[in-house]
């Protein structure tokens, strides 16, 4: 009889799983998914055209508030945990539950989903999210295009609409973002890569995204999601590290296997950390990797108007904010250094940016830049009119004021990886490069 498998995912992750290990295979019987963290995701379906001839009616995604009924009634035998940024503890206590069901729980090996390029691939995960990784996916993309090299670059999946319109998509120009019709989540992450020349590949089929980039690339650059593991083998492997957040290394599965498993550990943003959190971090890595090569760079942030002595409301990536734990980034550290005064949001939120604040109460004189749908881009809109301020000052790493009505004035945040000892980050790279055939 075929195992009845329930893969628990956020739309990313686990649909990697399954194409990769369930999809074909005949002993497995995928029942269902379930999504957690990114809202929208949940009471859809993955599609006949992508889950394959074992699925002719595709296999149905249930929020997880939803497991336990489903292990029950649908007489579950494994559940396979796919999703990325949660804690230790989180992971034991839905393995505890599935124990308590009779439901085997699995992890699967960190290279067995891997993909397999015959071009040299440098993957950029992170222990956490909002490290700056994208930040230092940028930078490697310039530091390969100086050396005379045609990167591209494989972003970790973010499928929130139609999962087979998005299963392998290709994205050169602003426009490609419109015609993708692409959430505020997905801008912030393609949109800074497309402005420096880079071709950004992404999508559902990893297997099919990947043989489309190979078909351009001579270098490609695995831009991880949250603290998730790259899905393609690395040849080269950089994770990033954040001495704001001391000890998390440790604490959340995904980024510490990224850790054990690195060539390179960059701990980011050492001109805003103390000294003492830094030896922290570095003594950490030492303990799980002492192989690893450990570079130190800073993150440095830019305001593009004045804002001194303004109150102003501040606009920040969502996901680092809510389930990467981070209760200030670039924007408040932005408005510390020019002279600004925040302004707490939270009593003028609306709709599901309230209910946010309610998830996350940590959460205070700053705004996540939720938008993973129309209604919630437009109940962003709402909150940003009601909060009294004298401007916006937006840290995103794509400009809100393309994407949403701001009425307010606002003004551009920007941050820079920027090396800080020699020899650095781009030094290493280099090396790589002349070891590759």
């Amino acid at each position: 009889m075929r195992k009845r498998v329930l893969i628990m995912g956020a739309a990313g992750r686990d649909f990697h799983n399954f194409n990769t290990v369930f999809r074909d295979d005949p002993s497995f019987q995928v029942v269902a998914f379930t999504a957690a963290q990114i809202p929208f995701i949940g009471k859809r379906t993955y599609p006949p055209a992508l889950s394959g001839h074992l699925y002719p009616n595709g296999i149905p995604i249930h929020p997880e508030e939803e497991m336990t009924d489903i292990i029950r009634s649908e007489n579950i035998d494994t559940v396979v945990f796919s999703y990325s940024d949660v804690d230790n503890d989180y992971i034991m206590k839905r393995s505890a539950l599935c124990a308590s069901l009779n439901a085997d729980f699995v992890l699967l090996g960190a290279g067995r989903t891997m993909l397999k390029s015959h071009l040299p691939v440098i993957s950029v995960t992170a222990v956490r999210t909002g490290c700056g990784k994208s930040g230092v996916t940028r930078y490697l993309s310039g530091v390969l295009k100086r050396e005379g090299r045609k990167v591209v670059v494989i972003r970790h999946p973010m499928p929130y609409g139609d999962l087979e319109k998005q299963r392998a998509q290709r994205f050169e120009r602003p426009e490609d973002l419109k015609k993708a019709r692409c959430t505020i989540e997905e801008m912030e992450e393609y949109e800074p890569l497309i402005d420096a020349g880079v071709v950004v590949f992404s999508g559902v089929d990893y297997k099919e995204v990947l043989k489309l980039a190979e078909k351009e690339a001579g270098v490609i650059l695995w831009d991880g999601g949250n603290n998730d593991l790259p899905f393609l083998k690395p040849d080269l492997s950089i994770v990033v590290a954040d001495p704001l957040r001391p000890g998390h290394e440790l604490r959340y599965y995904n980024g510490t296997v990224n850790l054990m498993t690195a060539s390179i550990v960059v701990i980011n943003k050492v001109n805003a950390s103390a000294p003492g959190d830094i030896e922290t971090v570095v003594r950490n890595i030492k303990s799980l990797n002492p192989k690893a090569a450990i570079i130190k760079t800073a993150s440095t942030v830019r305001v593009d108007g004045d804002i001194k002595g303004k109150k102003v409301l501040v606009i920040e990536d969502g996901p680092t904010l809510t389930h990467g734990g981070m209760f200030y980034g670039a924007g408040i550290m932005a408005a510390r250094a020019y002279g600004a005064t925040p302004v707490d949001p939270r009593p003028w939120a609306a709709g599901t940016i309230k209910e946010t604040f309610s998830a996350y109460p940590g959460l205070k004189d700053i705004l996540p830049a939720l938008g993973y749908s129309a209604v919630q881009m437009k109940e962003l809109e709402e909150t940003i009119d009601s909060t009294p301020a004298d401007a916006v000052l937006i840290a995103t790493p794509v400009d809100l004021a393309n994407i949403i009505k701001i009425r307010k004035p606002s003004v551009r945040v920007s941050y820079w990886i920027e090396e800080v000892e020699s020899p650095g980050l781009r030094d290493a790279v280099i090396d790589f490069l002349k070891r590759m055939p």
